[in-house]
């Protein structure tokens, strides 16, 4: 099960023994935390039933503390983090408990990776719980920050919104949920968080230096756009980062392109590619301006960049940038 399944409806599963593996910490976190409810409840005294080991831990340790019968609570957390080397050591033993376990006592195995296809994964899987903490991507990702905003404070993020947030701030669920607590406070008693929100707030000077060099692109002004790149690039900022701001945008113009042959006119192609209403304005001229022919090779120039900057091009990456905003503006 994937940690963010379980998060939905923590009390329909459960079991003696829960692996928790993958790399995405925040989601081990707030998994622990539900289970941690789950077993013990959450009350002020209720975490006194809780007891944490190391990855170094010898299993008798751990066994006696979950064999061990509390006068203050009647129910026992055993968390041992960083687990992998544990489980290594101790994989028989392991297999001899989860076959019968400790009746009031719950063990979490805290683990890097876990393998599915062992004797130990497979008794797991009758009378336990295995929760996936693996990085989010993509959909996946969107739709966590989509549910996290609604759930946990109560506002409508936008799916654009949802997107650019990965785009400014990447990946980390940390990171993101700090974002969220950020756009929270700024949009106030506005139930709805949108793109120009996350412009706004999300990723900083940066942020907004990436936005001036697409609208140049958009509008023609290749001094601009060349110094804006120019200021990311001497910044440190990563040529990948820079790239994904451009693909936010200009994918939807290649998209409302490619709906406009069927006919389709090209107003209404970019609401239906999500184009925002406040942008369809320049958008259209910028696409009338570089002409069909161009606006066709948008996609192939940006997938070809992204191809470039991660290992296809032996040119430097201020070179292969520079490139591409002066292909995409139509100059070359």
């Amino acid at each position: 099960m994937h940690a963010t399944q379980y998060l939905r409806k923590p009390d329909s599963a459960s079991g003696p023994v829960v692996v928790m593996h993958g790399g995405e910490s925040h989601l081990k976190q707030a998994s622990l935390k539900a289970l941690r409810q789950q077993v013990l409840g959450s009350g002020e005294d209720d975490a006194i039933g809780e007891s944490r080991f190391p990855g170094t831990a010898e299993w008798w340790a751990v066994r006696d503390e979950l064999l061990t019968v509390s006068m203050f609570t009647s129910r026992r957390l055993v968390v041992v983090s960083d687990a992998d080397d544990f489980v290594t050591a101790h994989r028989s033993s392991l297999e001899g408990y989860v076959d019968k376990p400790a009746g009031k006592s719950v063990l979490v195995l805290d683990l890097k990776s876990w393998r599915k296809n062992t004797r130990l994964a497979k008794s797991l899987s009758g009378v336990g719980l295995e929760l996936d903490c693996g990085e989010l991507k993509g959909a996946q990702l969107t739709g966590w920050l989509i549910e996290e905003a609604k759930t946990a404070y109560d506002k409508q993020l936008t799916r654009d919104a949802a997107a650019l947030m990965v785009e400014q701030a990447g990946t980390g669920l940390t990171l993101l949920d700090q974002e969220l607590q950020k756009l929270t406070s700024y949009v106030g008693d506005r139930d709805r968080i949108n793109v120009d929100d996350v412009r706004t707030l999300v990723g900083g000077w940066k942020a907004e230096t990436t936005w001036t060099m697409i609208n140049a692109i958009r509008d023609g002004q290749p001094d601009l756009a060349l110094n804006c790149l120019d200021k990311l690039l001497t910044a440190g900022e990563p040529g990948p980062k820079i790239l994904g701001g451009m693909n936010f945008v200009f994918k939807k113009l290649a998209h409302a392109t490619e709906i406009s042959r069927t006919g389709t006119p090209l107003r209404v192609a970019m609401k239906e590619a999500g184009v925002q209403q406040w942008e369809i304005d320049n958008a259209e001229r910028y696409l009338k301006r570089i002409r069909r022919p161009l606006a066709e090779r948008i996609t192939e120039r940006l997938v070809e960049a992204d191809a470039n900057l991660k290992g296809g091009s032996r040119l430097p990456e201020r070179l292969q940038l520079e490139q591409l905003v002066l292909k995409l503006m139509g100059a070359i």
